[in-house]
């Protein structure tokens, strides 16, 4: 009877009128994000490294990078790092993150952004929006957990079904499998380094 009264009151917490609230600012503070990114995007005259620089400015505040670069290693891969391959690593990825994201964004046509919902997954806030054109629409799951300092952060995003984090961390599993840390981090700084596309496939430039 204990552990039911304490199942009960746990899940009286998860869906309680305080998290709902929560729930709502999230998805308020992503459509907002997204918006302005959008707006960027439209707008004329602007160089596309002046135009690079807004939008960075504009998602830095929402996505934790520190924490995607971690999970994309994996707990077991991050262990055997050192502190100076994880700050190495964490830059690199980071870079390499906004780079990817900033060439996602020069394929826009002038699509519209619709964001749908905000939902509560196992106390973390997934915010689903779609990329639509007259011929196309694009999921994106925008997928956010609260830090210690309770602020609401993006973990991780989902694009068509394919995670990024997921994605990164089976690259680097493989890639750590035969080689070294070192090797990977060369990997990471050769121009280019590695991209994800919407389909989860790797590809080395």
């Amino acid at each position: 009877m204990r552990l039911l009264a304490i199942l009960l009151f746990a899940s009286l917490l998860i869906t309680s009128p305080a998290f709902a609230d929560e729930t709502e600012a999230v998805k308020t503070l992503a459509n907002e994000k997204i918006n302005s990114v959008i707006d960027h995007l439209r707008t004329k005259g602007l160089d596309r490294e002046t135009r690079n620089g807004l939008i960075v400015s504009t998602i830095n505040p929402i996505f934790d990078f520190s924490q995607m670069a971690k999970l994309s290693m994996g707990k077991k891969n991050w262990l055997r790092m050192t502190n100076e391959q994880r700050q190495e690593f964490n830059e690199l990825f980071v870079k390499r993150l906004q780079e990817s994201y900033l060439e996602k964004l020069d394929l826009y046509t002038d699509e519209d952004v619709v964001v749908d919902e905000a939902k509560i997954v196992k106390k973390r806030i997934f915010v689903r929006s779609h990329l639509v054109s007259k011929d196309n629409k694009i999921e994106m799951i925008y997928k956010f957990y609260k830090n210690k300092n309770n602020a609401w952060l993006v973990y991780d995003l989902e694009i068509m079904g394919v995670s990024i984090v997921q994605t990164y961390r089976s690259q680097f599993a493989g890639i750590l499998k035969n080689q070294s840390v070192d090797e990977l981090l060369n990997k990471l700084r050769e121009a280019g380094g590695m991209r994800i596309d919407t389909n989860g496939k790797r590809n080395n430039s």
